[in-house]
């Protein structure tokens, strides 16, 4: 499953907080100098084997090529990565650079993934350096005083971390989605509709409702600007109806590198799946073994779906609940049934300019569900 861990080590207590390892403390007293580097370490992991996402900053003196070195406490094995060279003795990992993205000034981040195997526990690593000098330094932060602000600001919803685009809908004062959102659809729509729900929600009094219409081209979306070449996305939906035989969309995200063609998260042979609308690829195949590769949406109940496009790398991965879906992995190399389909298009890299949130039909299967707690942006997000 996803667990997100920070190592950026700004005091000796060391703090568990759902899965999110942090090294801080309280109390006043001088400054020290800050840590050398931080790391955010995310794998996304099912029975045999994982991936993982490693964002280093560089806190220090700017660098021109960069080594990041870690243990694993446990058996896992690296076997593959892209945008680093990584090498593996014993339980001893070193991570290079690959010249393009050797050059970090101070707080600057370089990101790079690879995937791996493992039995028994996957437990993060705890020791990681830079250029031979840990990243989990013992400064404790400087006492200061605060003066509350005067002006009204707009409550930030929970569970953002650093999302660009993230909303609760609280702050929702209409019928229909205003503000950073807009109601509609690219190609047609029909009978759908979409509206703020203040009886249905999964946190505080509101949510998103999409009553989504039965048949080709009845389309409605309510959407915003998400954009870059790497997009982490995470949102609660709760869907009324199970996934249909027919082939349905309920997230859209605009390829700007695919000719303003869509990506779209939905189902079809009641799984989900993903489907590139420029050549109709489906992830997974739409075999009896691809679709068993992959889980039906559940119904009556909020669900959070999480996924990480990284078109600098061409991977895709996603989970449901925390737990990756086998079947709706891109990892570079084409499997039967799984991403050989997907990965017929040789250097896919998608490059997100929007995220949409409703319900294509182009068949059978009608739904109402809704949304709330949506987050998109350029690093990892937890449920």
């Amino acid at each position: 499953m996803r667990t997100p861990f920070r190592l950026a080590a700004l005091a000796a207590t060391l703090v568990a907080v759902t899965g999110l390892v942090v090294l801080g403390g309280g109390g006043g007293g001088a400054a020290v100098a800050a840590p050398a580097c931080a790391v955010d370490y995310t794998p996304n992991q099912w029975a045999t084997g994982f991936t993982a996402e490693v964002a280093v900053t560089n806190r220090a003196a700017p660098v021109t090529t960069w080594t990041l070195t870690w243990t694993y406490a446990g058996n896992q094995a690296v076997t593959s990565a892209w945008n680093a060279q990584v090498a593996q003795s014993g339980n001893k990992v070193t991570a290079r650079d690959v010249g393009w993205n050797g050059q970090l000034g101070t707080g600057a981040t370089a990101r790079f993934g690879f995937q791996g195997t493992y039995s028994g526990t996957n437990a993060a690593p705890v020791d990681f350096a830079l250029n031979g000098t840990p990243c989990n330094g013992d400064a404790p932060p400087t006492s200061t005083t605060t003066t509350p602000p005067t002006t009204t600001t707009t409550p930030v919803p929970s569970g953002c971390g650093s999302a660009s685009l993230c909303d609760d809908f609280e702050s929702q004062t209409g019928t229909s989605p205003g503000g950073k959102w807009s109601v509609g659809a690219a190609n047609c729509t029909g009978t759908g509709t979409v509206s703020v729900d203040n009886s249905v929600a999964r946190s505080g009094s509101k949510s998103i409702r999409v009553n989504g219409g039965v048949g080709y081209c009845n389309h409605i979306f309510f959407g915003a600007s998400v954009s870059g070449p790497v997009v982490h996305g995470r949102f609660h939906v709760r869907h009324t109806t199970a996934l249909p035989a027919a082939h349905v969309t309920f997230l859209a995200l605009k390829d700007s590198a695919d000719g303003g063609k869509d990506l779209r998260m939905g189902g079809q042979n009641g799984a989900l799946q993903w489907n590139r609308e420029s050549d109709d690829a489906t992830l997974p195949a739409q075999s009896p073994q691809g679709v068993a590769q992959s889980i039906p949406l559940p119904t009556g109940r909020w669900t959070c779906v999480q996924f990480t496009l990284d078109g600098t790398a061409g991977r895709l991965s996603t989970s449901v609940d925390g737990v990756a879906v086998p079947g709706l992995q891109v990892d570079g190399t084409p499997t039967p049934d799984i991403d050989q389909q997907w990965l017929a298009r040789a250097n896919w890299r998608p490059s997100t300019v929007d995220v949409r949130l409703g319900w294509e039909s182009y068949g059978d299967g009608g739904d109402t569900l809704w949304y709330d707690d949506v987050a998109f942006g350029s690093a990892p997000l937890a449920c």
